[in-house]
């Protein structure tokens, strides 16, 4: 009887360990997936950005490119995922769209700085990026040298971003300290006020300076406000820490592996270069290098109907007529056409002679694809001004000088306002985001010069070989005179 009751409870004891076994099996075969399996199951990664010049905008082809982008893009390819880029207007909504569940986002990348302030609202990966809080002032009035030195004047910082931070900060120790934060601008509205004289000064960041301080020669750095801090990207703070692990490893290999100095280098490497051109360069050029693709281009311009010192001043602009020239963004050859444009052009864009067909043919499909209404040279300007920048950029701003009371149709009046897409105000209602729109206008500009100055010298040849061939035409009448002198004389004799 005793051994049949310990038969008994052993037996229940083991059908107690075998359910729970069979419990615990099945809460791991259940078990939720992780937000990193959830990503790659959705096939997206949601990100939230900022279009602009430091982070991601849409180029030439209407692609979208930047420093940002080149990160994401190197992200996303490494999950096997598409990705996706979300606009945020107002930097101060960015932290509260990344932990709103609802806006489904995963990561935040915008350039932002990592401060103690933001850490108590989200987590960041390691930095990939230093940037230091500038403050900046117009040329001709007092230059601030310290902090102190700013009290009682007016200052100008983002709404929401690291400078306001700082701002606030620095208050507890100076007082007097008086800044305005604005919302929907960006670093480059905030140095044109200074440049306006509508604030006294402006703090932004380092970078974005670097990129914007030759639109506004009246500004000038007067010191840095912060050492070097660091910039990440932001993730929500969550018990579920797969994303971060991974975004971490991604970041730490892109830090180690070159693509970080990489895209610095495509950039933002260019910000401090001269332009190698000018006046003497180009009449040395226009010497040596120029004579052997003429009459290439003269005739590929008659094939197009284009004027060939257009073609010509188009090139020089390009590439200074250099057939092996490569831009820090890939396009390369005489007319520096991009490797999509040259594959759909059908030409090898390192063959001069298919190089400057293909970029008549190009810079002639988008005049023909401008409305027939714009008349020459408006017509000319614009499809030299979409070649830079984009067709899409180009219509962008022909559409907002038409809202702003201008002729969309007049070259003078879209060239006012394609410098307004590089402004948040602006470019967040367009159909194409963020464009360098200041640059269109002075390409524009220098090819008008160059190709007036080669015309000009085509008129000056002419003009020689006019006069050579009327000297040699008189020297020959003399000639055949005196032969006929000589003659009429032998035969009196």
């Amino acid at each position: 009887m005793i051994m049949k009751s310990r038969l008994l409870r052993y037996s229940r004891r083991l059908l107690k360990g075998l359910a729970l076994a069979c419990c615990a099996s099945l809460l791991v075969a259940s078990k939720a997936p992780d937000m990193l399996e959830n990503i790659k199951a959705s096939g997206k990664l949601v990100v939230l950005s900022q279009n602009g010049p430091t982070t991601y905008y849409e180029d030439a082809s209407g692609t979208h490119t930047g420093f940002e982008f080149g990160m994401l893009r190197a992200y996303a390819e490494e999950l096997g995922v598409e990705l996706e880029i979300r606009d945020v207007h107002d930097l101060d909504q960015m932290f509260d769209r990344l932990r709103d569940p609802k806006e489904g986002a995963h990561l935040a990348a915008a350039g932002l700085t990592v401060t103690p302030e933001r850490r108590e609202q989200v987590r960041f990966t390691p930095s990939y990026f230093e940037i230091r809080q500038q403050v900046i002032y117009r040329l001709g009035e007092e230059r601030p040298r310290k902090s102190s030195d700013l009290e009682g004047k007016k200052i100008a910082v983002i709404a929401g971003s690291a400078h306001a931070e700082e701002m606030r900060k620095l208050s507890h120790r100076y007082p007097g300290l008086q800044w305005e934060e604005l919302s929907e601008v960006g670093a480059m509205e905030l140095v044109e006020m200074v440049d306006q004289g509508k604030y006294n000064y402006a703090v932004v960041d380092s970078n974005a300076y670097a990129v914007h301080r030759g639109l506004y020669p009246n500004t000038a750095i007067a010191f840095n406000l912060t050492q070097f801090q660091p910039v990440a990207w932001a993730l929500p703070q969550s018990d579920d820490d797969s994303l971060y692990r991974s975004a971490r490893r991604f970041m730490l290999r892109a830090n180690t592996s070159g693509l970080v100095a990489q895209l610095r280098e495509e950039f933002f490497g260019h910000v401090s270069k001269l332009n190698a051109g000018g006046a003497q360069a180009f009449a040395r050029n226009s010497r040596e290098r120029l004579p052997q693709w003429r009459e290439t281009m003269q005739k590929v311009a008659d094939d197009y109907e284009l004027d060939w010192h257009l073609l010509a001043a188009l090139s020089y602009q390009e590439s200074h007529w250099n057939p092996r020239a490569k831009s820090r963004t890939g396009v390369r050859g005489l007319m520096m056409l991009t490797r999509n444009t040259a594959r759909e052009l059908g030409v090898n864009r390192l063959d001069p002679e298919e190089s400057i067909e293909g970029g008549a043919r190009y810079i002639k499909q988008i005049r023909d694809k401008i409305p027939e209404r714009i008349r020459e040279p408006d017509r000319t300007w614009m499809a030299l001004a979409a070649y830079n920048v984009g067709y899409g950029h180009l219509e962008d701003a022909r559409v907002l000088t038409e809202k702003m009371g201008g002729n969309p149709d007049l070259w003078a009046d879209v060239r006012q306002h394609l410098p307004l897409l590089a402004k948040r105000q602006y470019y967040k209602n367009t159909k194409h985001g963020y464009a360098r729109g200041w640059e269109p206008v002075t390409y524009v500009q220098n090819i008008r010069h160059y190709q007036a100055l080669l015309t000009w010298n085509s008129r000056i040849e002419e003009q020689r070989l006019a006069a050579a061939n009327e000297d040699n035409a008189e020297a020959l009448a003399d000639s055949s005179q005196v032969d006929a002198e000589a003659a009429g004389a032998a035969s009196a004799l």
